[in-house]
């Protein structure tokens, strides 16, 4: 693997950089405050082409690799661990509709959901299966040109807010083989929303549960054939953790610039911060970390873009590494700004707080581990 960017991707970089710089940071501190969901800001980064990412040119996607993809969450993150997140997690969802979409629901929704103009939930968590995804219960029954859905999702990512959900609703047996995925308008009759979830961080995005209740939707709406939406979902999952862990790189390195910062800045006992060595070798032991998970998060970026064996298996260290590593950085990023840390004067408070779900999210740091024991206890034990 080539560990320097090629031209192309550090193009995004720099158009990303460009746009985060200008359009996120200097509000996001008040987004979060006000528990905000900056959408004219989604929309505006639709026209640069962050929001179809990934997504199939055929729909206005801009078909770029998932390595370029993450170069661009990390410029973001940098600005806005949450709001960058909601630009993952719209990409993931606009991506599966491309992929699997019918010509019919490509047509609809497709070039709206990549130019940002309108927006998109993922929706597989339910209120009893959180890792155990595979047992979800909202089914999906067939009823002449199409299905009636009932059931309900937890935690959704832009509830009440976006415009169009992927749903996974069970059609068949229990079990992953039962599960099929769907494209649903959110304003679909029989669709309802509960109340926003007061949480701890990721301020600038709304999150509730929704409940179907035989909400209709057409055959035209389902995503590939019956019994096959479980696959996508992880599918959209192993890409999803390269995106969150790429969310964790940017706001580690937001932590680590303004540490490094704020050491040349501050002053004790007559000298700045920085002159002492054991600061120093703390500084440095977060520069490491934060290199060491980006190149481990790139390295599963460009596992994915091969169509490796054991990309699943690698995409899960990257998130569980990285996430984790990442949260210490911030956490270490704060400790050293003492006092000040803890104040919503420095932004080390809404990093920490916003770098805490990913260790959560897209499957939790404890599941990763069980994919990668998985993968090193089957057939092929070989991870290289």
């Amino acid at each position: 693997m080539d560990l320097e960017l090629n031209e192309e991707q550090q193009a995004f970089r720099e158009a990303a950089r460009e746009f985060a710089q200008a359009r996120m940071a200097p509000f996001a501190a008040q987004w979060d405050a006000e528990h905000h969901f900056p959408k004219e800001v989604l929309h505006a980064g639709g026209e640069l082409g962050f929001c179809g990412l990934y997504a199939s040119p055929g729909i206005g996607g801009l078909g770029a690799s998932r390595l370029s993809a993450a170069v661009v969450f990390e410029e973001l993150a940098t600005a806005c661990p949450s709001t960058a997140a909601y630009f993952t997690i719209h990409n993931m969802a606009t991506w599966m509709l491309g992929q699997w979409g019918t010509p019919e629901i490509k047509a609809q929704w497709g070039e709206a959901l990549t130019s940002g103009r309108k927006i998109g939930s993922y929706c597989l968590t339910e209120p009893g299966s959180g890792s155990d995804a595979a047992s979800l219960k909202t089914r999906a029954v067939r009823e002449g040109e199409g299905y009636l859905i009932s059931g309900s999702k937890a935690f959704i990512s832009g509830g009440g807010s976006s415009d169009l959900l992927i749903v996974m609703a069970r059609t068949g047996q229990d079990g992953p083989k039962g599960i099929s995925a769907f494209a649903v308008p959110a304003d679909a009759p029989g669709i309802s929303y509960g109340r926003q979830e007061e949480k701890m961080g990721w301020h600038s995005q709304p999150t509730c549960g929704i409940s179907f209740e035989n909400v209709r939707v057409p055959l035209a709406n389902r995503l590939g054939e019956e019994g096959e939406g479980f696959t996508f979902a992880m599918k959209g999952l192993d890409g999803g953790r390269i995106n969150i862990a790429s969310c964790s790189l940017g706001g580690a390195q937001a932590a680590l610039d303004q540490a490094r910062r704020y050491l040349g800045e501050r002053r004790q006992f007559g000298k700045a911060l920085s002159e002492f060595q054991a600061l120093q070798f703390r500084l440095a032991d977060m520069a490491t970390h934060l290199v060491a998970s980006r190149q481990m998060v790139h390295a599963a970026a460009a596992k994915l873009d091969s169509g490796s064996a054991d990309a699943s298996a690698w995409c899960a260290m990257a998130k569980r590494f990285a996430t984790d590593t990442c949260f210490a950085v911030v956490d270490e990023a704060l400790q050293l700004h003492g006092g000040y840390g803890y104040t919503r004067e420095f932004p080390l408070e809404r990093l920490l707080r916003d770098l805490r779900v990913h260790r959560i999210l897209e499957g939790t740091n404890e599941v990763m581990r069980m994919i990668v024991a998985r993968r090193l206890l089957g057939s092929d034990r070989e991870l290289r």
